[in-house]
């Protein structure tokens, strides 16, 4: 009997995503094509969108992934090598039953994985270890010659984009696609645009030379603070290597903390659509939180990550949604699904709307003094058992947490979080308070926390 097991560590709770030719190999993308088309035809569906972005091994790894899909008779659309908004916006747009995109995201370019959804529900953690499990035990659904079909709806993406861009002031904008697969899309769309636009690293390369592809990292930032302040541009965007994660710079070169820029889209959001419910991941700012309130909005906590995330919104009906990764999510006038190139647009059109710099905007919210995220670097086991440990600990203490992605624990001076990520072996923390001062005892806590979990606390 044919089957296959797949590597635990590669199945995480909103994708799959390991190393090539360590954990992640062809095979697995051959059989995750079987598993899936098998998955599929048990849910009823008979189609499936397929995109790759610009790593050195998308392309093998899509051959293979297509080739067990059509090896279990399903209805292929191959749209190539395209930024995962892009990927998602066909599926949407041709109202098919599911999509597949063959991306490591934000990792480093040796990695890669699949980002996966129906056309109604994001597939997480136990549908992921169900369609592993169908290949494992050779559950597969009889052989039947699939047909394959490619299509580009890029012409339709941009025209949107295009069409809803709404630019009213003499602008100056920086871009950095970061050499990841958003790049072709950005270069077209910025010479349709109003106000002159200034690109770097917008050719799509997968081996990421000019720095990693993660937005929210301020040394992958520098090359764009450089353009600010040569060009004196308004601002300036960056995204992660598949396009779905938003990274903004001010006027003066200064990082805004993506949950930041959530609140103040929010802005535009609630304005058409009051008391609306808004999501935000575990990692975000108190300020944040308080700002969707004082908007008129309510603003809900919860798990991190794309996936769960988009499942949530569709659970509780809320119309707008961000991440401390950048992630954003916009349901007010859009499908839901997280694409940055989309939120550049609302961000600039909001930004048109006001006579200010951004960084006066930004200047005029609550302050507060915060750690950037901080990654400690584990193990795929330890991350979860030391999270386990901090929790017993506080239950043991009866201290007061929030307990649904990690450990949220608030004490007089602030908060702090810790998580274990769902993407890469290191333990992910943050300290927000409303004093410098204050933010050192939060930092204190934290560590003598972590220390009680036998924990080998790095310097931070």
């Amino acid at each position: 009997m044919e089957s296959h097991t797949f590597n635990n560590t590669i199945l995480r709770e909103y994708d799959i995503r390991g190393i090539i030719k360590k954990d992640l190999n062809l095979i697995d993308a051959l059989y995750l094509g079987k598993s899936f088309a098998t998955f599929l035809k048990k849910n009823g569906l008979k189609n499936v969108v397929i995109g790759y972005d610009g790593r050195i091994s998308s392309t093998k790894i899509n051959n293979e992934l297509i080739k067990g899909l059509l090896s279990k008779g399903i209805f292929v659309y191959q749209v190539g090598l395209v930024p995962t908004p892009l990927l998602y916006y066909s599926m949407y747009y041709k109202k098919l039953d599911s999509g597949i995109m063959i991306t490591g995201s934000h990792n480093p370019p040796n990695y890669n994985g699949f980002k996966m959804l129906l056309k109604n529900k994001s597939i997480v953690g136990k549908d992921i270890l169900d369609i592993a499990k169908i290949s494992s035990k050779g559950d597969f659904c009889k052989n039947k010659k699939g047909v394959l079909k490619k299509i580009s709806l890029k012409k339709e993406y941009l025209s949107l984009l295009v069409k809803l861009s709404n630019i009213k002031r003499d602008i100056k904008i920086a871009w950095d696609p970061g050499n990841g697969a958003s790049g072709d899309i950005i270069s077209s769309l910025t010479k349709k645009l109003k106000g002159k636009h200034y690109l770097i690293n917008e050719k799509i390369d997968g081996t990421f030379p000019s720095h990693h592809p993660d937005p929210t990292v301020a040394k992958n930032l520098k090359q764009l603070i450089k353009l600010i302040k040569k060009k004196k541009c308004d601002f300036g965007f960056a995204f992660d290597g598949d396009g779905d994660r938003l990274g903004v710079v001010d006027n003066k070169g200064k990082m805004i903390f993506a949950d930041k820029v959530v609140a103040f889209l929010a802005k535009d959001v609630l304005s058409k659509k009051p008391s609306s419910k808004i999501i935000i991941d575990i990692k975000s700012s108190q300020i944040v939180f308080n700002e969707i309130k004082k908007l008129k909005g309510k603003p809900i906590f919860w798990k991190t990550g794309h996936s769960l995330i988009k499942k949530k919104m569709k659970e509780i009906k809320a119309i707008f949604a961000g991440e401390m990764s950048g992630h954003i999510f916009f349901a007010d006038e859009y499908f839901g699904f997280d694409d940055a190139i989309y939120a550049s647009i609302r961000f600039l059109n909001l930004y048109c709307d006001s006579n200010n710099r951004l960084s006066e905007i930004f200047d005029k919210m609550e302050n507060s003094f915060s750690t950037p995220e901080l990654r400690f670097e584990s193990t795929e086991t330890e991350k979860f058992k030391i999270v386990e440990k901090l929790k017993s600990i506080l239950r043991k203490e009866k201290k007061r947490f929030i307990g649904i992605d990690g450990v949220r624990h608030t004490i007089k001076e602030g908060w702090w979080l810790v998580r274990a990520s769902n993407t890469q072996n290191i333990i992910v923390a943050r300290c927000e308070a409303y004093s410098n001062e204050n933010l050192i005892k939060v930092k204190l806590n934290l560590k003598k926390y972590l220390k009680k979990s036998s924990f080998d606390v790095p310097k931070f």
